[in-house]
């Protein structure tokens, strides 16, 4: 029974140093999409005789993507420093900061998604008519662009869910205590 803790301590490390191989994968996983998503959609821009020309920075809602792509796009690289340096304290670093990251994707994603909805379907009430008939490669371009962030958006939720265990599992569970048994005796 002595070799039980040693045995856990060493299951432990090893999937301590699994879990700091995977979030340094997806860390990386997420530079080129981040990259890519925010070079589409930065360079997102189509022309119309009849219309007029649009490009992403006309919309309020694919700016922020922008900015919230290009946050992400440097957060990726300087945690990747302070995973290889492990110059902060990591866990809690990266526990508090991934998730702010996946949060800001979540909210920029959405607010794509309703550009891109009403450049499909328009809205009635408000005499909106749709704009991707005319601006098709734009929206195309868009789409493509939402597409990866929602790919980079997947690899901080989990990068979320890598960093939540590798702080959590450093700490005990709480200890259930026994306080049941005095009072019924």
């Amino acid at each position: 029974m002595g070799d039980r803790p040693a045995e856990s301590t060493l299951v432990s490390s090893n999937d301590h140093r699994v879990f700091r191989a995977l979030g340094l994968s997806l860390r990386l996983a997420a530079i080129p999409l981040c990259a890519a998503s925010l070079w589409v959609m930065a360079t997102d821009e189509q022309a119309n005789e009849s219309y007029g020309k649009v490009e992403f920075s006309n919309l309020p809602g694919l700016r922020y993507m922008v900015c919230v792509g290009a946050v992400s796009l440097g957060y990726s690289v300087v945690s990747i420093l302070f995973a290889c340096l492990r110059c902060v304290n990591n866990d809690w670093f990266f526990f508090i900061s991934d998730q702010v990251v996946a949060y800001l994707m979540v909210t920029s994603g959405s607010a794509v998604a309703e550009v891109l909805y009403l450049a499909h379907e328009g809205d009635r009430q408000t005499s909106w008519s749709e704009a991707c008939s005319y601006y098709g490669r734009f929206c195309d371009r868009t789409k493509v662009s939402l597409a990866l962030h929602s790919a980079a958006l997947l690899c901080f939720i989990a990068l979320f869910l890598v960093s939540s265990y590798t702080l959590f599992s450093k700490f005990e569970a709480p200890s259930v205590s026994d306080s049941s048994k005095g009072v019924g005796e």
